[in-house]
């Protein structure tokens, strides 16, 4: 009788591809828990509006800058020292975020766990797509639920530790603990490599690959769909307690309720996805959904009431799954052999996608939030205008048209 146990390659495939998957999942419950620990923080540490709006701004201004240079250095350089170098980094911040004792130190945590996530984190990303070129949507399908899954545990964990007398800082030590194995894990796997065949190529040769393809409509077209498609996932997850609280009038306890059944929603649906998108196209649903999601969304607007709101948002939880990761698996189709450089570009169009939030949040003080909510339907609107009607019959990879 053959045996049934896997080979030591595809043992070692799965362990590699696990790793890659839990440090996504430690920077979603680290974001997700820093997220819900900001009354925490801002009480220790006496902080003003004002402060709190910096350590948000400017980490990310920063990191929009230094992780382009960050994807490109990962295409023409040592991947694996990027990535434990980054994972040590971003332990090291963490670590500093626990004893923060002020604001200055506090800013020079986040100033440095920004970048350190860029090189840790998405070049994780990146390295997973290059280990199974031909499964860029399913692996970015398990990616999307992995990170889901810290951001719904993330503020949970903080709740556990506050109720046990650690406060704030607790967590942060935690996580910092945690990534060290992690780390130490990555550091013994075989990184692959897009094109093992051919050498390496050199940062002119990607520079310039870079620059020319962004002058293709294929690569263009998933770099500019991807920060609209964030209009119905983060900033609509930014406004949502707030619209609840201040448009539909409820307490903040039932607008976090409604944060909880979003975020709930959207993980159950990123888990969803994983087993779809082994029967259906990527594309097929993603048009189908995009209007779907347009429809509901303005129904969950005109909707009176809380609880009718309510289960109208469990349904668009459920729906936007699979926006951001078909989205960035045909940017990485697009550009085979390119990953890095993908995590380049995406963060210069990221940079002018930031801005959206600041716009909307300039019309909601000088209109109304009501407003900036039907506004949010660009996102939709611009996946059912953007996304391809003719889809190849050829594998992702190969798809040239997207």
């Amino acid at each position: 009788m053959a045996s049934t146990r896997p080979s030591p390659a595809l043992r070692q495939g799965a362990i590699f591809a696990f790793t890659l998957l839990a440090i996504e999942f430690l920077d979603e419950f680290v974001y997700g828990a820093r997220e819900a620990a900001w009354p925490l923080i801002r009480d220790d540490l006496r902080l003003s509006y004002g402060q709190i709006g910096l350590l948000l701004g400017l980490p990310n201004l920063l990191n929009h800058l230094i992780e382009p240079a960050l994807g490109i250095l990962g295409d023409v350089w040592k991947r694996r020292a990027l990535i434990l170098g980054g994972g040590m980094l971003f332990a090291l911040a963490l670590l500093v975020t626990a004893l923060s004792q002020g604001y200055g130190l506090l800013l020079l945590s986040f100033l440095l766990l920004n970048p350190a996530s860029g090189a840790f984190v998405s070049l994780s990303q990146a390295t997973l797509m290059d280990a199974a070129p031909s499964r860029h949507e399913q692996n970015m399908a398990r990616w999307t639920a992995a990170g889901a899954l810290g951001v719904v545990l993330g503020p949970l964990a903080l709740g556990a530790a506050a109720s046990l007398g650690w406060g704030w800082r607790g967590p942060f030590f935690l996580f910092a603990a945690l990534t060290v194995p992690l780390v130490a894990l990555a550091g013994r796997a075989s990184f692959p490599r897009a094109h093992s065949d051919s050498p390496r190529p050199d940062l002119r040769e990607t520079l310039t690959s870079a620059w020319q393809a962004l002058r293709r409509g294929v690569v263009l077209r998933w770099l500019i769909l991807l920060p609209f498609s964030d209009l119905m996932l983060d900033v609509l997850l930014g406004f949502l307690a707030l619209y609840f609280v201040d448009v539909v009038g409820v307490n903040p306890a039932q607008a976090g309720m409604a944060v909880a059944v979003w975020t709930g929603a959207s993980f159950v649906g990123d888990l969803l996805l994983i087993p779809l998108l082994e029967r259906v196209r990527g594309l097929s649903y993603l048009r189908l959904s995009a209007v779907a999601e347009g429809m509901l969304f303005m129904a969950f607007l005109l909707l009176p009431g809380f609880w009718p709101k309510l289960a109208a948002l469990a349904l668009l939880g459920l729906l936007n799954a699979g926006w951001y990761s078909i989205l960035k698996a045909r940017s990485y189709s697009a550009m085979p052999g390119q990953s890095s450089t993908v995590m380049a570009l995406d963060n210069l169009f990221g940079l002018l996608g930031s801005l959206m939030p600041l716009g909307l949040g300039f019309i909601a003080q000088r209109y109304d939030l009501r407003v900036t909510m039907w506004l949010l339907l660009a996102g939709p609107l611009a996946l059912w205008v953007g996304l391809p009607r003719e889809v190849s019959k050829a594998p992702a990879t190969s798809d040239s048209r997207g």
